[in-house]
């Protein structure tokens, strides 16, 4: 049977049931989420007890997931709880009910524990090295500051957007007064920490209020490409969404594109938080993390083999995946890369082409995944790359780099490639365009080099004669096929260079001389 497994997370707002089912790579992918409102926080006495109704619309809930974890055969399945049922008095006797009347065990985790879970969420799914975290609840606020990838610092505090909903919204949405009243609590509460304050670090929000704003923003600047992890905002990209959101009615505010109805009257005390720690911290930009607690818990359960519980490279873990989910022929890629990378070095020795240690990284990059789009057809292999690469989400590699590998990788020809990034154009200037085409099509010429994939070509040498671009290529064994795929595309490198090519193949002898 496919490996599945199931977590329920019953935060204080929501609760949530989540599948994941082991992929081929042997990262799991998501594959069921079931959400239900419960807002457990409405249901905590003054003096901190959940109520009869409270635990009925907790028990509700999770018979709702028993029926779909049921369905799916999961016989264990994770169950934990946050600040709600770790506040209430009568836990003890919750979890105890919970154990008599259905499948799950409930786990509640400490503060530490669910600021833990979140900051491991960040760091296996981000190649950030430095940043604060923050993660807003319905009844919590967990913030964290790591360095080197370690956890240094953390802090649970006792607010949440429904906590501070309840504490100081009297309607459905925030006064100016109200608004100023949770911006002085807030600011107050951040203040406390001496290591938050003037950090100058990126934030890293997690949580349903995060999605929500990010998704709200994207749909406000008609955002081209799908995807929200590791989604970048500044401080103006917040106060544009704060502004906009406040000048609407509720009724408006509940019909807003990217905004969840059941967060309608939540999502505006959340970005004053968010932008009271983007003051707080004077920080350089704002940062979404799709992957939070659960994905956490995961990570520290499924990273152990390796002796620990953070990947070694999340970029590498990413394209491992990558050559997984899409059957790349890992020897190919080697090979190529090998050549590509030859040819790079003596390309800018020769100054044919300004060119620079990050152009080496992409190309790299781009080596690995070249026209993966092959895997779904042959014929639009190209079409198929670019999109996939630019809105699939690749754990570790920001949206701008990620369009960047796409153009890259999909390289057809010119039109084509203009084609591609003309819903960029702001994003790049046009020496970053040029720069672009110029590796996409020095990548093609590669893998052109390659096309029987017997690694023929062993060897290349480039010189400059008469004004011309002469490149010899040492081979093993008969080039035919390769030679002619090569006089094809080398014309896209002949435009950009402004040079004629002309190609001479060799053979090598067993002792790697030319004969």
């Amino acid at each position: 049977m496919t490996e599945k497994y199931g977590i329920i997370d019953i935060g204080s707002n929501t609760m949530r049931l989540v599948i994941y089912k082991r992929g081929r790579s042997g990262r799991l992918r998501e594959i069921e989420n079931v959400k239900v409102v419960a807002r457990l926080r409405n249901y905590l006495t003054d003096d901190d007890e959940l109520t009869e109704e409270g635990i009925r619309v907790l028990l509700e809930g999770l018979f709702t997931f028993q029926e779909v974890t049921r369905f799916h055969r999961l016989t264990n399945v994770k169950c934990v709880a946050t600040a709600t049922l770790r506040q209430a008095r009568n836990r003890n006797e919750i979890v105890r009910l919970v154990a008599e009347q259905t499948d799950f065990h409930i786990r509640i985790l400490s503060e530490y524990e669910e600021a833990y879970y979140g900051f491991l969420a960040v760091v296996n799914s981000t190649s950030l090295s430095e940043g604060i975290t923050i993660d807003i609840g319905g009844g919590s606020t967990e913030v964290t500051y790591f360095r080197n990838r370690e956890l240094i610092d953390y802090h649970s505090f006792p607010f949440g957007a429904l906590s501070l909903k309840r504490q100081f919204v009297s309607g459905n949405t925030p006064t100016e007064e109200e608004l100023k009243k949770i911006s002085s609590y807030v600011t107050e509460q951040f203040h406390s920490l001496d290591w938050l304050k003037n950090k100058k670090l990126p934030i890293i929000a997690i949580g349903g209020s995060a999605r929500n704003l990010v998704q709200i923003h994207q749909v406000l600047k008609n955002y081209p490409i799908a995807g929200i992890h590791q989604y970048e905002m500044d401080w103006k990209d917040i106060v544009t969404v704060k502004k906009y959101l406040t000048s609407l009615t509720f009724e408006q505010l509940q019909k807003v594109e990217g905004l969840s109805k059941d967060r309608a009257d939540l999502i505006i005390p959340a970005i004053e938080v968010f932008q009271t720690l983007y003051e707080t911290v004077d920080a350089k930009k704002f940062i979404l993390s799709r992957k939070g607690l659960r994905d956490g818990i995961f990570y520290e359960q499924f990273i152990q083999t390796l002796g620990t519980s953070i990947f070694p490279s999340v970029l590498e873990e990413s394209f491992f995946e990558l050559a997984q989910d899409y059957e790349l022929n890992v020897d190919h890629v080697r090979h190529v890369t090998k050549l590509v990378i030859q040819l790079f070095e003596q390309i800018r020795n020769l100054s044919l082409f300004p060119l620079t240690g990050e152009d080496l990284v992409l190309l790299k990059r781009a080596a690995h995944v070249f026209y993966l789009g092959q895997y779904i057809d042959e014929e639009a292999s190209s079409q198929h790359t670019f999109y996939i690469l630019a809105n699939r989400t690749i754990d570790g590699l920001s949206h701008r780099d990620r369009v960047k590998l796409a153009l890259i990788a999909s390289f057809k020809n010119k039109t084509v490639f203009k084609q591609y990034v003309k819903p960029f154009e702001t994003w790049f200037s046009r020496v970053e365009q040029k720069q672009l085409r110029f590796l996409g099509a020095l990548l093609k010429f590669a893998y052109s080099l390659n096309d029987t994939k017997r690694h023929i070509v062993q060897q290349i040498k480039i010189e400059i004669e008469n004004e011309n671009v002469m490149i010899h290529l040492f081979c093993n064994r008969s080039w035919r096929a390769e030679e002619y795929q090569a006089e094809k595309h080398k014309k896209h490198l002949e435009k950009m260079l402004k040079r004629s090519i002309e190609l001479k193949f060799h053979f090598l002898d067993e002792l790697g001389g030319v004969r």
